[in-house]
């Protein structure tokens, strides 16, 4: 984005500008169902990368890092569990004024109703720190980790189990509360419940769609319980995190047009039905489009993230004007992001967003934050630590950290959209 073009774009004075987390990617220390399942699985995933990822044009420079077994153990994070203090302060000479978070319910809750006074005094001084710095927190409760004894229990799968959840979140109200106002319950449950009951790539590794409905139902009723709970005081603000993928035709057939009605109703419509009611805000997650003719996905793969993913950041706009106009509620972008270890793309991928945002808000759409995925390189899931999404490096030998020129750029920006 030219100097011109970001003096003739101008967001709302008090627009949240910020970046997304989660605990486990980087607070480090864990023990929880994913810290237990990636030390079994460490080894097998370092041996199929190369089967895996090798035709990536990536490979080459991640080869080093996705073929070591430790690269797939959470460990020691990136230390922000006691680095917070440092990256808060980068995150605000970055000119940014919101950051999302995720409170580790393994964390505070290690076994059933032993609650760790410590880890909760954590959080409080936590939160206070980013309010003293003026950095609005929006605080996720369920970002893809449990407790072991939860998941032994069954996890989501057992609707009695609903009532652990609830518990838990009581907690968090109670104890941390005075100082919440955006809360997230769950996190892109379509994706949790997808990779980890049908697809079987992530922990209990179950390849079952009755599961897999299962443990939707299951979370969608857990946001719902959690939504009523917070109705006692008017001050919280409660969403969702929905993964949504914006399906468009890729020519005027009736049958491209057809399925991509249906791929927009299963992978958005039917989740976002059943908690509309039941949200303050829309929170949203985008980082895919797909481009559909006759009945598959051929993506124009223009650009390419390091992961392989195509990457169409202006279709952010049509994916905005859609939701607005069906749902009728505020919308804050809760992820948006790629990895992008040169940081050779990171600066195209902001400002096509930017523009996508910008022609979303003269169509008069409530779009009130925009939340960068992620302030930090941190632990990818299944893929470990070599998939780079930081605004921010870190050396993971020293824990240093080091601003990207995007995020130069991106603070610059930012400060011109504020005037």
């Amino acid at each position: 984005m030219t100097t011109k073009q970001s003096e003739r774009i101008v967001f709302p004075k008090k627009f949240l500008w910020g970046v997304a987390t989660s605990a486990h990617q980087v607070e480090g220390g864990l023990v929880n169902q994913w810290t237990t399942w990636e030390l079994e699985h460490a080894k097998r995933l370092s041996v199929q990368a190369p089967h895996q990822f090798g035709d990536l044009d990536s490979w080459p420079r991640i080869k080093k890092e996705a073929t070591r077994p430790d690269n797939y153990v959470s460990g020691r994070g990136v230390d922000h569990y006691h680095r917070y203090e440092e990256d808060f302060a980068i995150l605000k000479s970055l000119n940014m004024n919101a950051f999302r978070f995720c409170i580790e319910w393994a964390r505070i809750e290690p076994q059933e109703g032993a609650w760790d006074a410590a880890a909760i005094a954590h959080y409080r001084t936590y939160l206070r720190t980013l309010k003293k710095m003026g950095i609005t927190p929006v605080v996720t409760l369920f970002h893809f980790t449990l407790p072991e004894w939860f998941m032994a229990k069954g996890g989501f799968e057992k609707r009695r189990n609903i009532k652990y959840f609830v518990y838990y979140v009581e907690k968090v109200l109670s104890e941390l509360g005075r100082d919440i106002e955006w809360i997230v319950t769950i996190n892109e449950p379509t994706v949790y419940a997808g990779e980890s009951y049908l697809e079987g790539h992530w922990p209990p590794n179950k390849t079952r769609k009755c599961d897999m409905l299962r443990v939707l139902c299951n979370l969608v009723t857990a946001h719902k319980k959690v939504y009523k709970l917070t109705r006692a005081r008017k001050k919280w603000k409660v969403s969702m995190a929905h993964h949504l993928i914006y399906c468009y035709p890729g020519d005027d057939a009736i049958l491209s047009r057809a399925s991509a009605r249906v791929a927009h109703y299963f992978l958005n419509t039917w989740m976002l039905r059943r908690v509309r009611r039941h949200s303050d805000y829309l929170a949203i997650n985008y980082y895919f489009a797909r481009r559909i003719y006759g009945y598959r996905a051929h993506d124009p793969y223009l650009k390419v993230s390091d992961l392989g993913w195509d990457m169409q950041p202006d279709k952010l706009q049509y994916l905005l004007e859609d939701v607005a106009e069906r749902y009728q509620l505020p919308i804050m972008i809760t992820e948006n992001g790629l990895a992008d270890g040169t940081d050779s793309q990171r600066q195209w991928w902001l400002t096509e967003t930017i523009k996508a945002m910008h022609e979303a808000l003269k169509r008069d759409i409530k779009l009130i934050g925009y939340l960068h995925w992620s302030l930090l390189d941190n632990f990818e899931w299944d893929k470990g630590y070599w998939p780079k999404f930081g605004l921010v490096a870190v050396d993971r030998q020293t824990m240093a950290r080091t601003v990207r020129p995007s995020a130069r750029w991106f603070a610059a920006v930012i400060k011109k959209l504020r005037k």
